[in-house]
This record gives structure tokens, sequence and C-alpha cells, in this order.
């Protein structure tokens, strides 16, 4: 989010002086990391928590829209620095992958075709192929029916234009952009105090990490981008909007293999239907996944639990970010997600033998020796404050900035990565309003469509689409 932000700061208002602080050694190092997350780029086309069946049994497409307009609008801004050489060939952090959703059982069936006949011809999911055929199925994806009885119904969708990110690599090259454009980037500080001054600029208080000289830095503007850590973060800096706010951590665990045999046999990110109670980022899949130009498979994520808000933070952190103010509506949420404690409970308990099984309904011939261990990221969900309903769990972003726009902070988890710049781009009409008619010239060339919604221009969606997919070398 803060490389994204940066980025598009610097080529709007190219002479301001832009800094950024990172507590740990090296930027994305913690939710970026290409290890902590599933780089899907999640465009709705395989997650099936996009698209609920309503009471009557129809689906409810309206968010697996949204989100897939936020993720055109990454396409179009990652096109833009490709075409302008500030990033390099798109394979340095994106791979063409397909995305799929696979569901057995006659209910779930029903209902994956009954998505598939709500979304196939919408622009946006143009494209989309539906087989309950177990020879397509194997065709798309060969692991996944060697070794499942003949007799469960089975069926998948699949978008050849889907993808996986490096995240961890595009935040690099990101950054690595702005520091050579002017900024400066300073690892190892973090922060210790964040004030309003009386001439209303923001002054913050930094330590190194080596060494104890204290850092002070005065801002007219902040923007924290720190992951599960941003809530104690604006909490520290006193403004009223975050108020209420409070946070939900919820860990994980992968199984990983790397195994070339079996790898070479998938190429997709199948994702399944998420467990009663289980949050979003916990939904089941098998994921390709190619980092640093090596391909491995990961499955799951096992959700957890901790009271930690990142992999390296503090025992005590969610202790820490308990105030008066947000202490009922995470007492709420308590009471009202028993489904969801009762599911994390589950999880933990999970034996090794418990998680290949779950491996197994995914990939049914499945050896256990091939695979191992390894953390995921730690993910912070919002908790907040809402009118009428009280403590309420949100699975989602949200970016809470103070009235006057001098700082800003974004909170929450999925979809977060893969939509930054329509996130960051609605951080800048919120945070920069009086700048944006001198900036839309800069916006529009970063981004064709904003002001727009693809999903409303069918020729639009096809144009962008194609350009968007030769720039970025993945499938239409």
């Amino acid at each position: 989010m803060s490389a994204t932000l940066g980025t598009m700061l610097r080529q709007l208002e190219p002479e301001w002086d832009i800094r950024i602080y990172e507590r740990l050694s090296d930027v994305a190092l913690e939710s970026s990391n290409p290890w902590n997350n599933a780089g899907t780029g999640h465009a709705a086309l395989c997650e099936l928590n996009y698209t609920p069946e309503r009471p009557d049994g129809s689906i409810e497409i309206t968010n697996a829209v949204k989100v897939n307009e936020q993720f055109q609008v990454s396409r179009q801004f990652w096109s833009y620095l490709v075409g302008k050489g500030l990033l390099p060939e798109p394979s340095a952090f994106l791979t063409a992958t397909p995305h799929m959703s696979l569901v057995w059982g006659e209910s779930n069936v029903e209902y994956l075709r009954k998505r598939y006949d709500a979304l196939k011809d919408h622009p946006l999911f143009a494209g989309m192929e539906y087989s309950d055929d177990a020879a397509v199925i194997r065709q798309w994806a060969p692991l996944v029916i060697p070794g499942r009885a003949k007799s469960q119904p089975i069926a998948a969708t699949r978008m050849a234009a889907g993808t996986d990110v490096d995240f961890g690599a595009l935040t690099k090259l990101l950054m690595n952009g702005l520091v050579a454009s002017g900024a400066t980037l300073h690892v190892e500080h973090s922060v210790q105090s964040i004030r309003r001054t009386k001439d209303g600029l923001w002054k913050l208080r930094l330590r190194e990490e080596v060494g104890t000289t204290p850092v002070e830095v005065t801002a007219r503007f902040v923007f924290v981008g720190a992951g599960g850590h941003a809530l104690p973060l604006l909490q520290k800096s006193g403004i009223k909007e975050i108020r209420g706010f409070g946070g939900f951590p919820v860990s994980g665990q992968w199984l990983r293999t790397d195994n070339p045999a079996v790898v070479a046999k998938h190429h997709a990110k199948i994702y399944g239907k998420a467990s009663v109670g289980a949050p979003p980022m916990s939904v089941p899949h098998l994921d390709t996944r190619v980092v640093d130009g090596s391909p491995s498979l990961l499955f799951g994520p096992y959700a957890g639990f901790t009271p930690k808000f990142l992999k390296t933070g503090s025992w005590f952190d969610l202790f820490g970010s308990i105030r008066w103010h947000n202490l009922v509506p995470m007492l709420q949420v308590g009471l009202k997600n028993f489904d969801l404690v009762k599911y994390l409970v589950g999880e933990l308990l999970a034996s090794r033998s418990a998680k290949l099984d779950a491996l197994r309904e995914f990939y049914p011939n499945a050896d256990g020796d091939d695979w191992y261990q390894q953390t995921a990221g730690q993910r912070v969900q919002i908790i907040k404050n809402v009118p009428g309903k009280g403590g309420t769990l949100q699975f989602g972003t949200e970016v809470v900035a103070s009235a006057d726009g001098s700082i800003a902070g974004l909170l929450g988890a999925s979809p977060g990565a893969s939509t930054a710049p329509s996130i960051m781009i609605d951080l800048i009409e919120r945070c920069f309003p009086e700048k944006l008619e001198a900036w839309k010239p800069g916006l529009l060339a970063m981004v064709p469509s904003y002001g727009r919604n693809v999903s409303d221009d069918p020729a639009l969606a096809a144009e962008l689409l194609e350009s968007t997919a030769e720039t970025l070398a993945i499938a239409r």
C-alpha cells in the first residue's frame, strides 16, 4: 500500500519530499512477503466468498463485480508503470495462472452452476468456463481427479485470465523506483509517537533499531501502511476517527511442496468453499506460486490465533490495542461470532494428519512426505462499532483518515494488496480533494478508466482487458 501510494504521488507531484520508514531490515518482509499471502491477484474469478447464495437460491454478485473492478485498476496501473519503464518486465512480479473454483457434493455443484450462470455474461467475467465432467476438470487440473470416487458429484469453473502475483517483488520494485526518483527509505526505524503540532503538522518520533539516537520528523501528510500494526499507530495519533475500531488477529499456516514432479502437474489457483465460521482468509485453496522464478504449490491456509498483530509483533499487541472506546465493540464481536471462535479452536487443535486430510479433499493422492508446514502471514480483521448493530467483525479493508485528510491508514486484510491502486486512489480523493482537478490528467494517465465503472461499459471492459493483458503478458 505504501509503495503504491508513494509511486502515485511521485507521478502527480514530482517535487514533493517523500520519506518512508520501515521497522524491519527491508521492505515486504511482513504481509507483502510472497510466502505470507496467497498472491492470488484477487479478481473474484474463483473466490466463492464474494458470491454468496441468497435465501431465495439466487447468487449475489455485487461484491465480486466490485473486487474485479478494483483489480482492473491494478492491471491498468501496473501496465502504465511497465509502459513508462518504471517497472521491469511483468514476469519479475506476475505469472499468468488460471483461476479455478472446485466443489463437490450435489448442493455445492448446483451452487457453482448458478454462480457460473450469474457471471458468465458479465463483461468482466467473459471467458469463464464451467464443467461437471471429471475428464474435463482433469485436463484443467490433473491432480484433483485421480483417487476421487467416481460417484462423487464434482464441478469446477476456470478463468484462463487469472494471475499469480509476487507482491514482495512488486513492493521492492516500486520502492526501488521511488528511491531512484529522490524519495528516501529508512529501514530499521520504529515509530514511537505521532502527535499533532499547533500549526497543524504531524511530528513523528522514531527510534533506530540500531543505535539509541531518536529521530524526529515533521510532515504535512502521513500514511500509515503498517499492516496489522496500523491500528495501534493510528491510535497513537489521537484522531477521533479511529475511536471504536478494534482488531481481531488471525494467523495462518500453509502446507507447501517444492517437489518438481508434483508441481509440474498443477498450474492453477483452485479455491473451494469455506468451512462454517471460517474467515475469508481461511478459504481453502491449492495454489501455484512462483517466487524468484521458482514454482511451488501451497495448500491452506489453516487458521490459528495469536495476539500478535504482525508475525514479528509483540504478544501484547492485542491487549495493548484495547481502549475504553473499543472495549464494548470487541466484547460484542466475541459474543456474536461463536462459530468463528469454534472454527479457530478446531484449527488450533488440528493435527498434521487432519491437515493432510483437508489437502486430500482437493488432491486425493497427495503424499504427506512431499509436503511441509510453513507459517503464513498475520492478518488483523477489523472490529468496528456500527450504529444500530454494535460491534461488528468486518472482512475486508477500510481506510481511516482524519477529517482534514492530513493522516490516514489502512485497516483490514483481504483482498488487500491485489486492490492497492484502487484503494490508494480512494485515499487520494479523500485526503487531497483540493488537488484533484489538477491531478486528473495524471490519474487518467495511470488509470484510463478513472472516474468510470468498467463493468458499465462492455466495450471499455473489452478494450482494457485486451490492452492490459498484452502489456502484462497474461491471458485475455
